[in-house]
């Protein structure tokens, strides 16, 4: 299990490749990366991602046992990003390795779904109109709902 919160860029190919050579008997690797969009009503100059060093690093790898000990996963990586990021930067990156697909596709959804509404990072949107926080969605909270 590999879990990383960092302010630097990360090369999604490099991570992609050396997930992949880690592996060892499984017959499925699912990877997801979250890139910074733009906002529909007003362009977005920035998102300023914060999180509590330590407390984040301890609630990712808690997500991430939650699913290893729901499939059956050889392993898994979460990378996620801080600080400020502008659109079409990667936020983050999940990957999981299993011997089955279905395996690592559900774990890589649970692990996204569980990364989007309950990681502790703090989102604030920058355009030229201002900034704002950014507030929980209730489609993110739906989606919780299918994993309990």
């Amino acid at each position: 299990m590999d879990i990383r919160v960092q302010e630097a860029a990360f090369d999604l190919g490099a991570e992609a490749n050396a997930f992949v050579a880690r592996q060892r008997g499984v017959g499925a690797i699912v990877t997801f990366t979250g890139i910074v969009r733009d906002l529909d009503d007003a362009p977005l100059h920035h998102m300023q991602i914060e999180h509590y060093p330590g407390m984040t690093e301890k609630a990712l790898s808690k997500i991430a046992e939650d699913a290893a000990g729901r499939w059956a996963l050889g392993d898994i990586l979460i990378l996620h990003r801080y600080g400020r990021l502008a659109p079409d930067d990667a936020i983050m990156m999940v990957a999981t390795a299993s011997r089955h697909r279905r395996d690592a596709f559900e774990a890589a959804m649970f692990l996204m779904d569980f990364l989007k509404s309950r990681a502790p990072f703090w989102k604030k949107e920058e355009t030229a109109e201002g900034a704002d926080w950014v507030a929980a969605k209730a489609d993110d909270e739906a989606a919780l709902k299918d994993w309990t």
